[in-house]
């Protein structure tokens, strides 16, 4: 997924890298120049993965099922989240349960990324090791590196024991955020003075879990019991 790239050749150039590992899905969130000829003639041989291409307004929109999500990241946060390398990342890929939901990488805007917003949706953040000088990628070249080594990867891992539940999908956990956010704010569990930190950090935990279908459904289901002892029903 890339979000609001700015050259169409980007686009082309990232289709381009995605289908020589066979990887097709390709989506893109508010891309400032799409279609055009530029994204076309860089694509070469995909073209059919520009055209199948799912153009989206929003990443909610876009990680609706996903039951996974990955952010491709430079930067230092505040409270730390869990970081990978993209070898350790692939691995991991390679060791999940087959599940029915989809996994998302999230590659940010050519001049500033991700923001802090955009990768507390994440579970992990993906980092391609590089020279401290010097460590910026251009966009096509980070996707062609995490295409490489998923597909490295694919296939070489020992076979391990499937979950007896599929992930959560995004949206799902997105639900579960409002309901958790809307339950602290009403017993007043947050700090006035920094009420954002205590929940960002509610949201690595929970990324760092990842958690599955039935263990959201306990969490709401714990938190209407919440509201109802606490004579919140009506918030």
């Amino acid at each position: 997924m890339l979000v609001e790239p700015s050259h169409p050749g980007n686009i082309g150039a990232t289709a381009r890298a995605m289908k020589t590992m066979d990887l097709t899905s390709l989506y893109l969130v508010r891309p400032r120049r799409f279609p055009d000829p530029q994204a076309d003639w860089r694509a070469a041989g995909a073209l059919d993965v520009v055209a199948s291409a799912h153009v989206v307004d929003s990443i909610e929109e876009a990680l609706g099922d996903c039951g996974y999500v990955a952010g491709t990241s430079v930067r230092d946060r505040h409270i730390p989240w869990t970081v990978k390398s993209i070898s350790e990342f692939a691995s991991d890929v390679d060791g999940m349960p087959d599940q029915s939901k989809p996994l998302a990488i999230l590659f940010g805007r050519e001049n500033n990324g991700l923001s802090n917003e955009e990768l507390a949706m994440c579970n992990v953040h993906v980092r391609i090791p590089s020279s401290p000088e010097y460590g910026s990628l251009n966009l096509a070249m980070a996707v062609q590196i995490v295409a490489y080594e998923l597909f490295k990867s694919r296939g070489h891992a020992e076979m391990k024991a499937g979950w007896d539940r599929p992930h959560a999908s995004h949206a799902e956990i997105a639900s579960m955020y409002e309901h958790l956010d809307r339950v602290l704010n009403a017993i007043g569990f947050f700090d006035p003075g920094a009420p954002r930190t205590a929940f960002t950090r509610f949201q690595r935990m929970f990324g760092r879990i990842e958690l599955d279908e039935t263990e959201v459904q306990i969490l709401r289901g714990f938190l209407t019991h919440i509201e109802r002892a606490a004579g919140l029903d009506g918030i």
